[in-house]
């Protein structure tokens, strides 16, 4: 956790330097934002920043989406032990965590591989389109690593392209798959995607709030590209917050789509935010066995996730943090209201930081900005963001007395 709030405290140094942000408070929540791929900005006037800043900012989120300690341990071999195998799991968002390899710098080396690729075939294919080679070389950086961070005001908007639109949906995509499982597909194994629930659930889960928001829209009679639609879903499911159109002007049924879609996250895995529908999916199960259990007292049913059986103690732990993500949203959005923040934007903010998604409303919104808020807001949200990235008990394990006694 430590070793996080350092970097962010680093990361803020040439944003200060450069005079781009003038308080302690704004360079901070930038660099944090950076790191944790939230991709919620303070910066007022993105394009009036200089061009190593801006790279700047992209490359902090293309290191905190695969995560700061993974490239440690993937070029330092003496974290090959236990300690090694407890800090990759510490950082590694899921619920359990497949070794690849037999050695974790084998296994941190192979997933680092499947991202380095994924970051050169996207650069080219946008800079095949209408983007030059640094703004190919940024948005890169920011969308393999589901982070959002843009060179222009209005992010990807600017350039109105329908090609640059429909590649980044198929890299957000991605972006929101567990590596491992990308890493099997990039050998061959195909059919490792198809025979995984949880990658089918995500599949459905985006064509699904795809559909319902489209058809909310037409009915409505608001009539948008199905390409932008997609776009804005898949962007709020792997927490990129790219934006190519004001999807509050969609109406409120939109709205609510895309806080749904914040809380559910990618998959266990990836470099997506949110809750990470691994663990919906076990809720649903559970609830579904629990109901069983109501009609049949005596009756033991095995929990079973892709034909594994998964222990009771996986499953508790599941539900504990399910329950400790919402209460954290509702804390977090007591807070801001206190600050005078509208309710609704609060929660949403709420959930966007702890989603590590950046996408606001109202205030923080497509008219507003976060640098709109008070500085203790911005430090609420600071840390709110580093409870999301590193999964609430890596961080809110620090704050129990059973940690410091010995």
């Amino acid at each position: 956790a430590m070793v996080w709030v350092f970097f962010s405290f680093f990361g803020m140094i040439p944003f200060l330097f450069e005079g781009v942000l003038s308080s302690v408070t704004d360079a901070f929540f930038e660099s944090m934002s950076g790191f944790t791929t939230t991709g919620s900005t303070v910066i007022r006037d993105v394009e009036s920043a200089s061009h190593p800043i801006l790279l700047w900012r992209s490359l902090m989120q293309w290191i905190g989406g695969m995560g700061i300690i993974l490239f440690t341990l993937a070029v330092i071999p003496m974290l090959n032990h236990q300690g090694g195998i407890q800090l990759f799991n510490a950082e590694v968002t899921g619920i359990t965590h497949d070794k690849l390899r037999p050695r974790i710098s084998q296994t941190a080396k192979g997933l680092w591989l499947v991202y380095i690729i994924q970051t050169v075939v996207l650069c080219v294919l946008l800079w095949l389109g209408p983007m030059d080679v640094f703004d190919s070389v940024c948005h890169t950086l920011s969308t393999v690593s589901t982070g959002g961070f843009s060179t222009k005001n209005i992010s990807v908007e600017w350039w109105n392209s329908s090609y640059i639109e429909i590649v980044l949906t198929i890299f957000m995509f991605l972006g929101g798959v567990n590596l491992a499982l990308v890493y099997k597909a990039s050998l061959g194994k195909f059919s490792a995607l198809f025979k995984n629930g949880t990658f089918n659930w995500y599949l459905w889960i985006f064509i699904g709030l795809t559909i319902m928001c489209s058809i909310s829209m037409w009915y409505n009679g608001h009539y948008e590209n199905w390409y932008q639609i997609a776009f804005t879903c898949i962007s709020a499911i792997t927490s990129s917050g790219y934006s190519t159109a004001d999807f509050e002007g969609w109406g409120q049924f939109a709205v609510i789509v895309v806080m749904i879609s914040i809380f559910f996250g990618g998959c266990a895995g990836s470099t997506s935010g949110g809750a990470k529908i691994d663990r919906i999916v076990f809720l649903l199960k559970n609830t579904k066995n629990e109901f069983y259990r109501v009609l049949h007292p005596n009756s033991i049913i095995p929990m079973r996730i892709n034909s594994r059986t998964v222990p009771n103690a996986v499953v508790t732990k599941v539900i504990a943090f399910l329950c400790i993500y919402l209460m954290l949203v509702v804390v977090g959005g007591v807070i801001l209201t206190w600050m005078d923040i509208p309710v609704f934007d609060a929660l949403f903010s709420s959930m966007s930081m702890i989603g590590n998604s950046g996408i606001g409303v109202g205030v923080t919104g497509y008219t507003g900005s976060y640098a709109n808020l008070p500085d203790l807001a911005k430090w609420v949200l600071a840390f709110m963001m580093l409870i999301g990235r590193l999964e609430l008990f890596t961080v809110l394990i620090l704050f129990t007395k059973d940690f410091w006694s010995k």
